[in-house]
């Protein structure tokens, strides 16, 4: 296992490049220029020269590029170009926010996703197999920003339950102390805020575990309904044992492979940051960071950003086909 780790790790050394060179590319081959942004329209054509010319990006694209590289091997992934600050320490303070979120959201998905799968399969072509279907259908389908605006509508504007946007009220936020970042570890370890941080973090959750949870559901179902009809299954049965324990200790164990793969693949894409989702609640997580990034032509900003996803989503993966083994001792890796 130790070895097949070790050479999954050292192919992504060339994965991680070709993306840094594609996303290179594609960054320059927007239109605009980061300097004429930063310092306006009426800005003068020698300006925006010294500009360029302080920041590097009066050089050939080449030589940038092979910069990049060097100080990416160093672990150094630059300044921002808009407000100097290093992109490493904004990536510090982005990523647990992304994390919380995602951690949640795939919570959400799991606790709920899992059994209604199940209850569907046990209950093929019944009332709830068919509810469960047009659920999934609905959450698959139902467009981000929609869903977002509709539960802030109804829970915080109407109902007034939960706050719109944000980590942390307004007042809370003002005496709360980050520890780690992670806001809600650090409303448990100060013993206060507690539900605050909860509760700004309930509706983008929500809105953020939907499609995993409609995703899930239907691949639970999928993989219960096959395992359910092997021989074992029906061996177990006939033993008299409890259906409780023939769904649960027999069959959902044997299920759970694809659905351990899409919980890995899923909440991968969670931790890369949620553009729509995080800029719909004013989460300060990777997705809206990067996203203002590429409207600021923050070209250090965007290319460590993607690169830190890239690097958590092959991370992700990793582990999920590692824990293959735990779930079924017949597999071996070479």
């Amino acid at each position: 296992m130790w070895a097949y780790a070790a050479r999954r790790l050292l192919g992504l050394i060339p994965v991680l490049i070709g993306i840094s060179l594609l996303v290179f590319l594609f960054l320059h081959l927007i239109p605009g220029d980061p300097a004429l942004v930063l310092l306006g329209e009426r800005a003068s054509v020698e300006q925006v020269a010294a500009l360029r010319e302080k920041l590097g990006l009066n050089q050939p694209l080449y030589i940038q590029y092979f910069l990049f590289i060097r100080d990416l091997l160093r672990g150094d992934l630059g300044n921002s170009i808009f407000n100097l600050l290093p992109v490493r320490d904004q990536l510090a303070g982005r990523w647990p926010a992304t994390f919380e979120l995602a951690l949640t959201a795939m919570l959400i998905a799991i606790v709920i996703g899992i059994p209604l799968g199940i209850l569907a399969a046990v209950r093929k072509n019944s009332l709830a197999d068919n509810l469960s279907t047009i659920f999934s259908l609905i959450g698959v389908s139902m467009p981000v920003f929609w869903l977002g605006l509709l539960l802030i509508y109804l829970f915080a504007v109407n109902l007034q339950w939960l706050p719109p946007s944000g980590r942390i009220g307004i007042d809370a936020g003002a005496s709360f102390k980050t520890i780690t970042n992670f806001y809600v570890l650090d409303a448990i370890l100060q013993r206060r805020d507690l539900w605050d941080v909860v509760a700004h973090l309930l509706l983008p959750a929500i809105t953020l575990g939907t499609i995993p949870l409609a995703i899930l559901t239907r691949i639970t179902r999928g993989a219960m309904l096959e395992v359910l009809n092997q021989d074992y299954v029906r061996t177990a049965r006939a033993k008299g044992l409890t259906e409780r324990v023939v769904i649960w200790r027999h069959a959902l164990k044997n299920a759970l492979l694809p659905v351990v793969t899409i919980i890995g693949l899923q909440f991968g894409t969670l931790l890369g940051g949620a553009i729509l989702t995080e800029t719909i609640f004013s989460w300060p997580g990777i997705g809206s960071w990067i996203y203002e990034g590429i409207l600021n032509r923050d070209y250090p900003v965007v290319q460590g950003g993607v690169i830190f996803v890239a690097l958590v989503f092959v991370v992700v993966n990793l582990l999920v086909d590692l824990s293959y083994a735990l779930l079924d001792p017949r597999i071996q890796y070479r």
